[in-house]
């Protein structure tokens, strides 16, 4: 009786260890391990080849990265990307009030600008802008149907490599930057604005204090995105021979024929540019995210107690 006593203790306090959560275990990850080691491997071969490699020439790549031409062409590249991003979003912000206003002409143009920039190829854009005095020889301030005139301009004059690019790529841009916008916009509850419209505030006013800055927590992440993305798109206006990056590194390898090490410090430049908008654009998430972000405190718990000789013995016996 006492043996078959202590066995029944025994498997009792087996039973409590396994339903307590305090003597829950993680089950073995070898798997994880297993996948972690094979990339591990095939990320280490592959930087490998690539160090190794004689063709891609990285004492050429050395030479030519801080080269004075490719740092202009790098400068060209960021200032683009800064004033056309600039550009796009205070336009986009526009189209999105337009396409959520009630005013069903304003809905109507902001609905058929993005319609036709986002379902043309930017490419397409800022060909279409730099051979604009195709179409039109002079631009001209006039009265409509009219031969009065204001003001007259040449558009080769106005329509510079630079200007070209900036309109194609700000236009563009801002096309999606509505969509973006008006999706954050959409995702503030609708008691907010109820409650802006009670306290008998303005939309502008209610749009600048109180929706937009909830907005930006669904705003910032495709933003940076579409930042990053203007970064490789600035690349195109190398067609119409603006000197932005890739326009300086053809025109070193055009030279010299050294194609690929040429563009890999495109390639690197382009890296570094995008790592550096990647970690702030973490920085600026986790600051709008500062409201909504929970922080879960661990807390041990103690370990179960064991259970009392006489318990078992009373359980035992009923």
């Amino acid at each position: 009786m006492s043996l078959h006593t202590n066995d029944s203790r025994a498997r009792d306090k087996a039973d409590v260890q396994q339903r307590d959560v305090a003597f829950a275990r993680s089950a073995p990850t070898y798997g994880r391990w297993v996948s972690w080691i094979v990339v591990l491997v095939i990320a280490t071969n592959l930087l490998w080849l690539v160090a190794t490699n004689p063709n891609f020439e990285w004492h050429v790549v050395l030479q030519w990265f801080t080269e004075g031409s490719v740092l202009k062409g790098l400068q060209v590249t960021l200032g683009l990307t800064v004033i056309s991003m600039i550009l796009g979003t205070l336009l986009g912000l526009l189209l999105a009030v337009w396409r959520l206003s009630e005013n069903k002409l304003l809905s109507g143009i902001s609905g058929l600008y993005i319609w036709f920039f986002r379902g043309t190829p930017l490419l397409v854009q800022l060909i279409f802008w730099y051979n604009l005095s195709t179409l039109f020889p002079a631009l001209s301030l006039t009265v409509p149907w009219t031969e009065i005139t204001f003001a007259s301009w040449n558009t080769n004059d106005l329509i510079t490599p630079l200007t070209a690019a900036i309109a194609g790529l700000a236009l563009n841009e801002a096309a999606y930057m509505a969509e973006i916008i008006r999706a954050g916009l959409l995702s503030v509850d609708n008691g907010q604005v109820e409650t802006t419209q009670a306290f008998g505030m303005s939309r502008t006013r209610a749009l600048r204090r109180i929706i937009i800055p909830q907005a930006m927590r669904s705003i910032i992440p495709p933003t940076g995105n579409q930042l990053i993305s203007m970064i490789k798109a600035t690349s195109l206006v190398s067609v119409i021979a603006m000197g932005d990056l890739l326009y300086s590194v053809q025109a070193v390898y055009n030279r010299t024929f050294e194609i690929i090490p040429m563009l890999m410090v495109a390639v690197i430049w382009y890296l570094l540019i995008t790592s550096v908008l990647n970690i702030g654009q973490s920085a600026i998430e986790r600051y709008y995210a500062r409201g909504s972000r929970r922080v879960v405190v661990a807390t041990k718990r103690p370990a179960a107690s064991p259970i009392p000789a006489a318990s078992l013995v009373q359980k035992e016996d009923v």
